[in-house]
């Protein structure tokens, strides 16, 4: 029997907190094995509980959500941790900030809770997720402020793929689902997720979203009009 995913839910509210505990704990496959007020608390039970998915609110007193995220998942953190940011907030540079400190997903509170339950459940398999209004021109907006010279032709970062990695690599950054890829390239799903571990093994990714990145600034994906 796979042991239930292990949640960590970071939010001030506690009214917010009490709700997302509830949804988690409703999941057969799911538990809530701790939770934090503020953004301190959040890196202090996540370093101990070390769960599976920390849900993590932007706005938090001590220390808000992105310097905690870039604590648990950043650059310079040992071991990254998933984190799964869910805010009210649709601004872009807290959809940048987070991307940057490390973030697997960005959902927002609005989101139903069985999108809620999927996102923890899409971001603990690796794979990144974005709310629908975190849309590709807003990803491209981001990817362009770090834009190094393109290099979509297969050198620079890429230049260790295949076509058919690059291929799905762009496919991948238009936001497609690994069933949708393989619809697309009409290959089993089990080839396209080959194709996307080997992608993030050999570009030395964490997951989905740094991939997506990666491939609008490269150039793999023309930036949005």
């Amino acid at each position: 029997m796979t042991a239930p995913l292990r949640v960590l839910i970071c939010e001030d509210q506690a009214l917010v907190r009490a709700g997302y505990v509830t949804i988690f704990n409703a999941q057969p496959d799911m538990t809530v094995v701790g939770e934090a007020e503020n953004g301190h608390e959040a890196v202090h039970e996540a370093l101990r509980l070390r769960p599976d998915v920390v849900v993590m609110d932007i706005q938090m007193p001590l220390l808000d959500g992105i310097a905690a995220t870039r604590r648990l998942a950043g650059p310079g953190a040992e071991h990254p941790m998933k984190v799964l940011v869910v805010t009210t907030f649709t601004v872009d540079g807290y959809v940048y900030e987070a991307l940057r400190a490390g973030a697997s997903g960005f959902l927002l509170k609005d989101t139903p809770p069985a999108g809620l339950v999927a996102g923890v459940r899409t971001v603990a398999a690796g794979e990144s997720l974005l709310a629908p209004s975190v849309t590709r021109e807003l990803i491209g907006r981001y990817a362009e402020r770090l834009r190094p010279a393109p290099a979509a032709d297969g050198g620079g970062p890429l230049a260790e793929l295949t076509p058919r990695e690059r291929e799905v690599l762009r496919l991948v950054a238009d936001g497609l689902s690994n069933a949708e890829i393989a619809a697309e390239l009409v290959v089993a799903a089990e080839t396209v997720k080959t194709h996307v571990s080997r992608i993030l093994n050999k570009l030395d990714l964490r997951d989905r979203v740094q991939a997506v990145v990666l491939a609008h600034r490269t150039g793999l994906v023309p930036p949005a009009p």
